[in-house]
Parts: C-alpha cells; structure tokens; sequence
C-alpha cells in the first residue's frame, strides 16, 4: 500500500494501482515522464554529482537536476505546501533528501551542508523584478533574497551556481535608479568569490515544453567557464531551419488530451491533483471563446460577459489551442481549457510544465476567485522552474564537470 495526499494533503490509503502512479493507465498516449537512460543505471553510478537547492518551491528544478545526475541533498523552501510536497515526493521516490522549511534568511549555511558541493542551484522569488508587477526591485525585500545565494555559495564554494530568474532582473534598477544596476551587483558579487559568469534567456518551448515561458539562466563557474548553454531542439517554425533539423513546438494538446475528465473541488481525484476550480458564472462566460482565444477580444460575447475587460485583458478568460504551446503559466489568472468550459487543473498544469506523473502536489486548490495564503497548486507549477528544461541545462553543466 500507499499512501498518497490529495488536494488539502489529507492521507489516503491507496496501492499505485488505484492511483495510476504504477502503470500511468490513465496516461495511454503519454506519460510525460523525463527522457530515460539507455540502460538502468545504479543509484552511485546516476549520482555522480552532489548539488543543494535554495528555494526550491514545487520542485522543478530539483527534478531536472536529478534528471541529469545529480544527487540532491538538501532542499530549502520557506512555503508550507511547497515544502510539504518536496517531501512526500521524497519519501515516494525512498529518497534521503532533507527538507528545510525555514526563512532562508533566518538560516545558517553551516547547518545545510559542507563546503564542497559540485552545484548549489535555485530560483529565488522573482516578484521583486516582474515587468508585469509593481517591479519594486531592491526596495522589495523579495528582492533582496536574490543575494542569498551569493551568502550560501560563499560558505558551501559549490563548483558551479546555477540561478534562474524573470527577464526583468537584467534591467532591474538599483537603489540609484541605474537600469540593470541588480543584475550588475549581484554578479559582481559572485565574481568576487572567484567565479566566471554566463548568463541566457531560454525559452521552454525551444526545449520540447508545452509552454512559451522565457526565463533568465545564470551559470556561475569557479575559474575559467567552460559552460555552453544547450542549443534549441524545437522551433515555430521548424521548416525555415532545415540546416539545424528542429522539432515543431509541442502543443498543449499533445500532453493533455489524453487525461480523463476532472472531479470538482471537495471530490477525491481519481488522477492526482486533476482538480476542476471553474465557477459556474466562469463556465459562462468562456463559453462563447473560441480555441486560441480570449474573452475581451470576442466580437460575439455580449458586454454582460465582458464586463469590465479591456482589449489588453489577453491573458484573462483565455482558452488554450490544441495546436500551439501555452502562453507562460502565471499566479494570477488561469488558463481555460482549449474545449472545456473549465480552468485548467493542477494536473494539467504540471502537464505543460514537463513534471513527470509521478510528480503529486500537496497543499489546497483554490477558487478562480478565492486566496489562499500560502502557495496553492496552480500556482507551485506556475512559480517552478520546467524540469526539462532545468535538465537539459544541468546535462550541460555535467559536461564541464566531468
């Protein structure tokens, strides 16, 4: 037997089998798990590398990581439900991971490992440098949590940094107003520890994720920085760069059609966290959207349903098309289901992130319109890093370790 936690982490006892986690029944077309060697490695040899994780959140880039041969030792994350699900993960897969649910402010890097580690790898809140946020930078003290890593790397002297932010950190101000002035710090400072820095904006899609998400990736590398960041594997438009071979983007279709319809909020999900949040006045008002498309720019949807929109409400009572990657996950608004009259569900947000089945969400679901006030499912997915891309960019730190 085991067991597992639905929607609020109440325990239920259930076999793999009555869950799915065993087979993936309910994953016929695809089960979304994460490329697999060509032979079954042993757990010393998979485990050729040592790493620690610093807001570690939903666990996405712990995933990728581990996907690429690290052994990951510890986790630190301040959210309840997000440390909550690095464990009971853990503890599904046998792991020895230790969890640090604590302020990492409040934490002394003596008491998480010892100096030494091959990778020290994070992706710090990012609401301080959001271009679609009030963007209060340093003057945030999210923002200042961005230094944190420096504080850890100088105690554990990783041999690599690996740090994942929002586009918006490369022209963050500082307390001066000089545009870029955070990126320029915070690097400075890395630099000042002996390491070499390179830094990319990757895009998810290019990558064989369901999703146009756009990230920065910094690595940071002790001495000489021989790291080169992956090359595309998938493009748009695949046909105008025959030279390179590219695989078309993956459409959110491709990795959601095959899940059976969701339970409403307050049922036990026969799929984990395959939840349906949706309103009955939302229901309503998605209706008349068509695939692809969004409530404020649809001619035939009555000023009723519209309300209050505007023309730039273009992420707001948005549908999915089939055909086409998702537009970036975010926290606050959810996206709608290409033909349903639904919000996506946890699950199916996971499904366009990249994290394997196995992967189980702890902590509420809440209402389109409700708050909750730790991290709630949607948006664990939302904030976390894509495990595939997290492992490809891992694979090619390994390549300069090796």
């Amino acid at each position: 037997m085991f067991t597992y936690y639905d929607s609020n982490c109440q325990i239920n006892n259930h076999s793999f089998e009555d869950i799915g986690l065993q087979d993936m029944q309910y994953s016929k077309k695809k089960t979304n798990k994460l490329p697999e060697k060509k032979r079954s490695l042993s757990r010393q040899e998979k485990w050729n590398f040592t790493s620690i994780s610093l807001f570690s959140g939903g666990g996405g880039m712990d995933i990728g990581v581990e996907a690429a041969g690290f052994k990951n030792l510890v986790s630190v994350e301040f959210d309840p439900n997000a440390a909550e699900t690095l464990r009971f993960n853990a503890q599904r897969k046998k792991s020895d991971l230790k969890v640090i649910e604590a302020d990492i402010r409040n934490i002394d890097p003596h008491s998480v490992g010892k100096p030494g580690i091959d990778l020290l790898h994070g992706g710090p809140p990012c609401q301080a440098f959001s271009l679609i946020g009030k963007r209060g930078s340093l003057g945030d003290e999210r923002g200042l949590l961005l230094f944190q890593m420096v504080r850890f790397a100088a105690y554990l002297k990783p041999r690599v940094i690996l740090l994942e932010q929002v586009k918006g950190l490369l022209s963050a101000p500082d307390e001066k107003g000089e545009r870029g002035g955070v990126f320029k710090r915070f690097t400075h400072e890395l630099e000042k520890l002996g390491y070499c820095i390179k830094w990319a904006v990757l895009c998810a899609a290019d990558y064989g994720v369901p999703q146009v998400r756009e990230r920065v990736f910094i690595v940071a590398i002790k001495g000489k920085n021989g790291f080169s960041f992956p090359a595309p594997t998938h493009d748009a438009n695949p046909e105008e760069t025959p030279l390179f071979a590219l695989k078309p983007y993956v459409g959110s279709g491709e990795v959601i059609n095959d899940l059976p319809k969701p339970v409403k909020k307050g049922e036990t999900p026969i799929i984990p966290n395959h939840i349906d949040v949706t309103p009955d006045r939302d229901r309503e008002r998605i209706h008349p959207v068509l695939e692809g498309g969004f409530l404020a720019g649809t001619l035939n949807a009555s000023p009723e349903l519209k309300r209050n929109l505007t023309k730039k409400d273009t992420t707001k009572y948005r549908r999915l098309h089939r055909l086409e990657p998702s537009l970036t996950l975010r926290c606050g608004e959810i996206f709608f289901h290409p033909l349903e009259d639904r919000y996506l569900t946890p699950r199916e947000y996971l499904r366009l992130h990249g994290y394997p089945d196995e992967h189980i969400l702890c902590g509420p679901v809440r209402s389109r319109s409700g708050t909750v006030r730790n991290l709630d499912q949607h948006r664990l997915v939302a904030n976390s890093v894509p495990p595939p891309l997290a492992q490809v960019v891992a694979t090619q730190i390994v390549k300069v370790l090796l």
